[in-house]
């Protein structure tokens, strides 16, 4: 029996998440347009929907490109219990995405206008049978939806709305053997976020091999991914493995993937897409069995116009894409992470605190080097502060003059000289 959604009419915000572009706009056509309606190609792009707006309903395709579907139902509805989801497509879920049966909207008759249900619930679930619309009881009133804030991540400090995100879409994902790709600025904590991926996994028992790609040289970085066997150039004394192999059962993360030379780009697509390798001189086909994440700061898309990256690598790679934000976009976590930072340099002796005025002084900062730069100003400030027991505006070498958070900012003697030294 084919099924489809009905769409009551106090739906006024309603997230369509499906990679069948079809059955997106066949749903389009069928909702009235006053109502707020946005689209995502998958599960994850949902959820940062979800974060960001008071949606009503979410219209869930079962054939999801990064997540299972009923998984990602089943937190959503935990996470946001105001949120009506509809899974589509379960009377033929085992038909091609694209085809005209596997399609719930192909049946979809058109809206009731102007009709507003409130006797009893939708039959069921989520989902009615040909024929049936049954009726909804709708609430007058807003809903409020209350998120309760998910823990840190390992190695992660900072609990801001746009992290939790982050820390939401990495516990989905980081049981499953997918792969991340992890995009944001330089110092945004980028490997911490792939490290935890590999501690939240099943692999977490087996090594995470890190290759930065770009710090090994062009000539250098083939046999360190892939290995190479003995005698398969001048020096090779005896075989190597390679990174890739030694992450077998494991975990592979590609640090700054961007840089990946494009003469090496059709080799790892090949061993992602069939998870084999050869070694450099060598015939044999060796089966590797890894996850891999790759990380960059760089703009993939806009290198794969300049003919810089492969278009079909960029999209191998990017099954399940994670954002992370600048600190800029995040300035309440900032406290956090001086404190963490402040904490860790004090060599086992008693902690250091921030000023108000000072902490004032970090949360007006723009921190273009992002939490790697905030990590080192306080570090300068615990040797500035000589063992005193408080972190002053006079200890932060930041950007000179004054802000609305330090009235009173000047630099001791002691500073300056430091300040000069570096």
């Amino acid at each position: 029996m084919t099924t489809f959604p009905v769409i009551p009419n106090g739906a006024d915000h309603v997230l369509v998440a499906s990679p069948n572009s079809a059955l997106r706009r066949r749903i389009l056509d069928h909702l009235p347009k006053a109502r707020r309606v946005e689209q995502a190609n998958g599960g994850a792009e949902a959820l940062l929907h979800l974060e960001r707006g008071p949606w009503k309903m979410l219209l869930l395709d079962r054939r999801l490109p990064d997540l299972d579907a009923e998984e990602l139902s089943q937190t959503v509805r935990n996470r946001y219990p105001a949120v009506e989801v509809v899974l589509l497509g379960e009377g033929d879920a085992d038909g091609p995405p694209e085809s005209g049966a596997s399609s719930a909207a192909q049946s979809l008759p058109p809206l009731p206008n102007g009709e507003v249900a409130s006797e009893a619930d939708m039959p069921g679930g989520r989902q009615l049978a040909d024929g049936e619309y049954g009726k909804w009881t709708l609430r007058s009133s807003p809903v409020s939806v209350e998120v309760q804030a998910l823990p840190t991540l390992p190695g992660m400090v900072g609990n801001s709305l746009s992290m939790q995100a982050v820390y939401r879409l990495v516990r989905l994902v980081a049981p499953r053997d997918t792969t991340v790709l992890i995009t944001g600025p330089t110092g945004s904590g980028k490997e911490l976020i792939a490290r935890a991926l590999h501690q939240l996994s099943r692999r977490a028992a087996r090594a995470l091999s890190v290759v930065n790609c770009a710090a090994i040289p062009e000539t250098l970085l083939e046999a360190e991914l892939f290995g190479y066997s003995r005698g398969a150039f001048t020096g090779a004394f005896q075989s190597y493995a390679g990174r890739i192999q030694t992450a077998h059962l494991g975990t592979l993360f590609l640090d700054e993937i961007g840089d990946m030379p494009l003469s090496l780009q059709p080799k790892l697509l090949r061993f992602l897409e069939q998870k084999e390798l050869q070694r450099l001189g060598s015939s044999q086909v060796v089966r590797v069995d890894t996850r891999v994440i790759a990380a960059t700061n760089a703009d993939l898309m806009g290198l794969v116009r300049e003919g810089k990256f492969r278009q079909d690598l960029y999209y191998r790679l990017s099954s399940f894409p994670l954002v992370i934000p600048p600190l800029s976009d995040r300035p309440e976590d900032i406290t956090s992470l001086a404190a963490h930072f402040l904490e860790r340099f004090s060599a086992g002796q008693p902690g250091a605190v921030l000023s108000e005025e000072a902490a004032a002084r970090l949360r007006s900062e723009s921190w273009a080097g992002n939490v790697r730069e905030l990590q080192n100003v306080i570090e300068r400030a615990l040797i500035l502060a000589e063992g005193a027991p408080v972190i002053r505006c006079e200890h932060l070498m930041l950007t000179e003059g004054r802000s609305p958070g330090c009235q009173n900012h000047v630099r001791t003697p002691s500073s300056e000289a430091a300040i000069r030294a570096f």
